[in-house]
């Protein structure tokens, strides 16, 4: 995938060395654009396999607004673990277990997951339960109800970044806000992503939005046309950057296809068995440490 090695080409000639949260270290720079047309395939990272089934569980886990990890954990999904291990941590609870005895409890035990697996009002939460003044706003479904009555609408907007709750949150949300436009029976979605781990995070954000769009799209009958993805803060670590230049060594193959089961038409009635991936060649994963 062109776009996603031109991204990264572009951190490595143009940025600079910045601290931030974690205190890993990074190359940064500030503002980026990629698109991807969706009529030319499903955008996929070619350069190293991809885990698509962490991003179907996590993007439906969203959908449904959930906010604890242990639906992941059940789904075998593991990229939101260290967040809610890392407070266990700090409490008074712990008794020394490592990361992967905390998830076996948060599988085993659901009272325990109940009590240390949520991640505080996340994606999930503001997409389905967005607090404002004297209510709560379902977005999604605003969203769709708008899209139906009002296609032309400028105000087709999801929004994951609510203020007076960023505190109660495990991890702000990195993807903010996202935009759809519909124009000849065709459905575009623009995500602005405030920060963005080049080398783990950027692929599954890729691949989510574009699923999501696909979604979308069919049940509103609608054609998907194109996933923009507008970066602030687009970074890679450090302790990412030999992987990084592995990456770039390897030849990007052709783009997949995602066929989705045609008898869906409620976008909360996706499930994992929906969704075939077709022709997808990659080369081999490369792994890398997520900083939390």
């Amino acid at each position: 995938m062109k776009q996603y090695q031109d991204f990264l080409k572009h951190i490595l000639k143009n940025g600079k060395p910045k601290d931030d949260r974690t205190h890993t270290g990074t190359i940064s720079t500030f503002g980026y654009q990629m698109r991807f047309d969706l009529t030319k395939g499903f955008p996929l990272v070619t350069t190293k396999k991809t885990h698509l089934k962490s991003v179907i569980h996590e993007l439906l886990w969203f959908i449904e607004g959930s906010t604890n990890i242990r639906p992941l954990v059940l789904n075998g999904v593991r990229i939101w673990n260290e967040w809610p291990f890392q407070k266990y941590q700090k409490s008074d609870a712990h008794q020394g277990e490592s990361l992967k005895a905390f998830v076996e409890k948060i599988k085993d035990d659901p009272d325990f997951a109940d009590s240390w697996g949520d991640l505080g009002p996340v994606y999930g939460a503001q997409w389905r339960h967005f607090e404002g003044k004297n209510r709560s706003e379902d977005q999604l479904k605003s969203l769709l109800e708008e899209m139906k009555t009002n296609p032309d609408s400028r105000r087709l907007i999801l929004s994951s970044w609510n203020p007076p709750l960023i505190d109660e949150m495990a991890l702000p949300p990195c993807h903010t806000l996202i935009q759809f436009y519909i124009h000849n029976n065709e459905l575009s979605t623009q995500l602005y992503q405030r920060s963005a781990d080049a080398f783990l995070g950027v692929p599954f954000n890729i691949a989510s939005y574009a699923l999501l769009t696909l979604m979308i799209a069919q049940v509103m009958d609608l054609k998907p046309k194109e996933f923009i993805h507008s970066i602030g803060d687009a970074h890679i670590y450090n302790n990412h950057l030999e992987q990084v230049k592995l990456q770039l060594s390897r030849k990007p193959y052709p783009l997949p296809k995602m066929r989705l089961n045609k008898d869906v038409k409620d976008l909360f009635k996706f499930t994992y068995e929906d969704f075939t991936l077709e022709d997808y060649q990659a080369h081999p994963k490369i792994k890398g440490k997520v900083s939390v």
